[in-house]
C-alpha cells in the first residue's frame, strides 16, 4: 500500500468522504488542501456519460478561460508570409516553416507549450506526427491551433485558452487556474469549463450526460463538487 505524506493525509482529512460540495466550497477546500511549497495548479474533471467508440461522442476542443490559467504559454507558429508576420505581431514566441520543423525533427526541440500552423503547412508537418502526437502538440482543426488566422490563435493561447478531450472513458479535464487565484476567479473559470463542456453535449447521448465533476490542486485529494451548483 503506498504511503502517503503527512501533508497529503493532513489534506485529506479535510475532505469528508462521499460528500458533494457546492462550488463555492470546493473551491475554497481545493486552496486549503494544496500541499506543494510552489503555487499549485488547479484541476477539474468531468466523468461523462458517454460512448467513445462513438465518433460523434469523442469530444475535443478549446475554450479560452475568463480568467487565464495562470500559467506562461510559449507558443511556436509554423506559418508562411503575411500570416507568420502577423503571428510575430501577435506574441508568438516562435514562428518560422521547414527551419523550425527541422529542429525539431532533428534536435528533438520541443522548447514551446502551444505549436499553431496554417493549413497550407499541414502536409509538411505530417512526418511529425508520430513525435508531436503522443505529446499532445499536433496542430488540430478542432482545437482552434490549425487556422488561417494564426495571430488570433497566438493571442487566445496567451489569454488562458486550454484544450481539453475525452478519454477512453469518457472524461476530459483541464487546467482553470492556479491555487493562487482569488475563490472568485477560480469559480468563473471552472463555471466557464462546464457551461462549454455542457453545450456540446451530443443528441445522441441518453440519459444524465454529466456523472461527476471534482476539483483538484498539484498533488492534493480530489474533491466533489454539485452537479446543480451550475443550474442557471
Amino acid at each position: 500500500m503506498k504511503k502517503r505524506s503527512k501533508k497529503y493525509t493532513e489534506a485529506i482529512s479535510k475532505v469528508e468522504k462521499g460528500k458533494v460540495y457546492t462550488v463555492e466550497e470546493a473551491v475554497k477546500l481545493v486552496k486549503e488542501t494544496s500541499i506543494t511549497k510552489f503555487d499549485g495548479t488547479v484541476e477539474v474533471a468531468m466523468r461523462l456519460n458517454l460512448d467513445t467508440k462513438k465518433a460523434d461522442q469523442q469530444l475535443r476542443g478549446a475554450i479560452v478561460l475568463p480568467k487565464g490559467t495562470g500559467k506562461t504559454n510559449r507558443v511556436l507558429v509554423i506559418a508562411k508570409g503575411d500570416a507568420a508576420a502577423k503571428a510575430k505581431e501577435a506574441g508568438a514566441d516562435f514562428v518560422g516553416d521547414v527551419d523550425l520543423l527541422e529542429k525539431i525533427e532533428k534536435e528533438n526541440w520541443f522548447e514551446f507549450d502551444t505549436m499553431i500552423a496554417t493549413p497550407d503547412m499541414m502536409p509538411l508537418l505530417g512526418k511529425l506526427g508520430r513525435v508531436l502526437g503522443p505529446k499532445g502538440l499536433m496542430p488540430n482543426p478542432k482545437t482552434g491551433t490549425v487556422t488561417m488566422d494564426p495571430a488570433k490563435a497566438v493571442s487566445e493561447s496567451k489569454a488562458g485558452r486550454v484544450e481539453y478531450r475525452t478519454d477512453s472513458f469518457g472524461n476530459v479535464h483541464a487546467v482553470v487556474g492556479k491555487v493562487s487565484f482569488s475563490e472568485a476567479d477560480l469559480i468563473e473559470n471552472i463555471s466557464a469549463f462546464v457551461a462549454n463542456i455542457m453545450k456540446i453535449r451530443p443528441t445522441s447521448v441518453k440519459g444524465d450526460y454529466i456523472k461527476n465533476i471534482s476539483i483538484t490542486s498539484t498533488m492534493g485529494p480530489g474533491i466533489k463538487i454539485a452537479l446543480n451548483s451550475f443550474d442557471k
